[in-house]
């Protein structure tokens, strides 16, 4: 027989990101022991049927004798993967396991990962609504925009239980709460900063809301034909509601035009932001470059000019890491069995995170870092407490 040829290529495990990912990142263990008949008859039939019975009759306890008041669903279709973009469900998938992964790791929040094969926004909506008794929460991931917005949207209309999505929310807690303390550094109160806000994807459109939400002075935001002001032609309907509640100047033109004597700018769009535009910023600026792997201007190129600078790069000071805040959210959410998330608990959430760093503030730590252990505990106290204050809490 002749001898086999000896494949020179290279195996996939030769990269240590596989063997990691090999056989998923996930299991499922059971919390109780089936040890004999008794065991296995109280856990399974006749005994569940009882509990059965008993959920049919008041389905409130379905909270106490079920998994769903402490299981989130992590719900894809793969449209907008990380920085891969529309990669489809399956390739979605180590991300989604990634997610669960971040939820049980930092928050004791159990997640279930589900690519869904449909990328309409009625199918999304039925398909999640018809799995929702399942989960006590629906946490909403890289489904690109302007989809996003309506599928959130719609769903947090028809369910009783969190709908967040992270790439909208979670990014802005995390851009707010070092946006408060870089402020607090340079000396600057966040209702007198003028902020641009480069890309108007699910990012870009919801840190814009919650900066005005907080109090900002102003904020001029750019998609890739220029600055959004009311009146543009062109807008979508998500980008006209924008456009009513920011620019309030009316400034028109490109993001390098609008950051002449700017305060802030906020990158999430993948685009580059010369030097020399970054030096016509204030005195003291805070540049926030949060575009992955590729930051929109070098954090070295922008000390140069800038008084703090935040990347999205853990490599950097300064990681805005939306780790920060979803796992905490959903822990004190479901703690209280919440029936939504409000705004007023996002913003909770970013002054809880910005108070962790307290006295310690200097330009290379306006925000905790993801190993923190005081982030989960933090963010978890302030969702729930301003869950109840708000009445939004069952318990």
């Amino acid at each position: 027989m002749a001898a086999q040829p000896i494949s020179t290529e290279p195996s996939l495990d030769d990269d240590p990101a596989f063997p990691l990912h090999r056989g998923g990142k996930l299991e499922m263990r059971s919390t109780i022991p089936v040890r004999d008949k008794d065991d296995l008859s109280l856990a399974y039939t006749p005994g569940v049927a009882r509990v059965c019975t008993a959920i049919a009759d008041n389905p409130e306890l379905a909270y106490d004798y079920t998994w769903t008041s402490k299981v989130v669903a992590v719900v894809t279709d793969g449209t907008a993967v990380l920085g891969l973009g529309d990669i489809g469900p399956a390739a979605s998938m180590p991300v989604m396991e990634g997610k669960s992964l971040l939820f049980k790791e930092f928050a004791g929040v159990d997640s279930v990962p589900i690519a869904l094969s449909c990328t309409g926004v009625d199918e999304i909506v039925d398909t999640v609504v018809r799995m929702a008794p399942s989960f006590g929460g629906i946490n909403l991931e890289d489904i690109s925009a302007p989809r996003c917005f309506e599928i959130e949207d719609r769903l947090r209309a028809a369910l009783d239980i969190p709908v967040f999505h992270d790439d909208q929310h979670g990014t802005a807690i995390v851009v707010l709460a070092a946006l408060k303390n870089a402020a607090r550094y340079v000396g600057k109160p966040l209702s007198e900063l003028r902020a641009v806000v480069a890309g108007a994807g699910a990012s870009g459109i919801a840190v814009s809301k919650i900066l005005i939400e907080a109090g900002i002075g102003d904020i001029a935001l750019s998609d890739s034909k220029g600055l959004i002001y009311a009146g543009r032609d062109g807008l979508n309907p998500i980008k006209e509601r924008i456009a009513a509640i920011t620019n309030r100047s009316l400034l028109k033109g490109s993001t390098e035009e609008a950051l002449r004597g700017a305060d802030v700018f906020i990158g999430l769009s993948g685009s580059t932001v010369h030097e020399s535009c970054v030096a016509t910023m204030s005195d003291d600026a805070i540049v926030f470059a949060l575009s992955n792997p590729t930051p929109e201007v070098q954090p070295e190129v922008a000390r140069r000019h800038a008084k703090v600078v935040a990347t999205g790069r853990s490599d950097f000071p300064n990681q805005i890491n939306n780790v920060l805040a979803f796992p905490g959210i959903f822990r004190g959410a479901l703690d209280v069995r919440a029936h939504t998330i409000t705004e007023g608990m996002k913003l909770a959430a970013a002054n809880a995170l910005a108070g962790i760093v307290g006295d310690d503030l200097t330009p290379d730590y306006v925000i905790p870092g993801p190993f923190d252990d005081r982030v989960a505990p933090a963010v978890t106290a302030a969702v729930a407490a301003q869950a109840r204050a708000e009445g939004v809490a069952r318990i």
